[in-house]
């Protein structure tokens, strides 16, 4: 492959969400305004700044899919659950903590003809899971 030469330009921007209850937010607008125009072939990789907060991509038609994720994380870490040691921030941090540790911090998308190449019924999430989690931070990372 002798002659072949690649060339990279990341983009990189911070942006803060405003504080959201919690649950499941659809942030594809979000984050398609925050870059703006996209090139044509790219990835996006997408990280949230928090121990208590993630990312994932899901059904984007049916609200009862997000609802049933709900219940069964609530089933698998429930709040003020009497085993928990780290207690020091809420009956929710630990949960929170747990959840996060499940969905992860980042998600890469990869970007074709001008737009994020996801499936029809697909979007990207803010995984907010703490009760009164605050503002948030996302770090975007455009790779072409």
């Amino acid at each position: 492959m002798s002659g072949l030469f690649c060339f990279y330009m990341i983009v990189q921007k911070e942006i803060s969400l405003k504080p959201m209850r919690k649950g499941f937010h659809n942030i594809d607008d979000i984050v398609l305004n925050e870059l703006g125009e996209l090139p044509k072939t790219a990835i996006l990789n997408v990280f949230v700044k928090h121990t208590s907060a993630a990312l994932m991509i899901n059904e984007n038609a049916d609200p009862d899919v997000r609802r049933d994720i709900n219940s069964l994380l609530e089933k698998m870490a429930p709040e003020s659950a009497p085993f928990y040691h780290h207690t020091l921030e809420g009956p929710d941090d630990m949960p929170a903590h747990f959840k996060t540790a499940v969905f992860g911090n980042s998600i890469n998308i990869p970007v074709s003809n001008y737009r994020l190449n996801m499936g029809t019924w697909q979007s990207l999430f803010f995984c907010e899971f703490r009760n009164y989690g605050g503002s948030r931070k996302i770090v975007l990372s455009l790779y072409y």
